[in-house]
């Protein structure tokens, strides 16, 4: 069960553009830090910082291959970011529909 403070971590780690990118190219494959740090124009002491934030987050996964730390996406720890998205997720469906059914009136109307 994800705990209200792990769900803070989450949200705090997924606000940062550079972490999010990083949680895509970890979505594809498992990569080495030097395999994502050469993603971005920053240093690599900052990828391993926003590596950690991820960690700590619950959000990547660490595996070691020999002297080698390798880092897979572990998406479990996003289901809190779905569960507090559900409810807007109907919003705009609902907002959807209606705009929907206004153009079809409007459209209806000026025929």
């Amino acid at each position: 069960m994800v705990t209200q403070q792990q769900s803070g971590a989450v949200f705090a780690a997924i606000a940062d553009p550079t972490r999010r990118a990083i949680l895509d190219l970890l979505r594809r494959q498992e990569l080495r830090a030097g395999d994502l740090a050469r993603h971005f124009p920053v240093s690599r002491p900052a990828i391993a910082r926003h590596i950690g934030v991820l960690r700590r987050a619950g959000l990547l996964h660490e595996r070691r291959q020999a002297q080698a730390r390798l880092y897979s996406l572990d998406a479990a720890a996003l289901a809190s970011v779905d569960r507090w998205l559900a409810p807007y997720r109907l919003f705009w469906s609902a907002r959807l529909s209606d705009l929907k059914r206004a153009i079809e009136a409007d459209i209806d109307l000026s025929s």
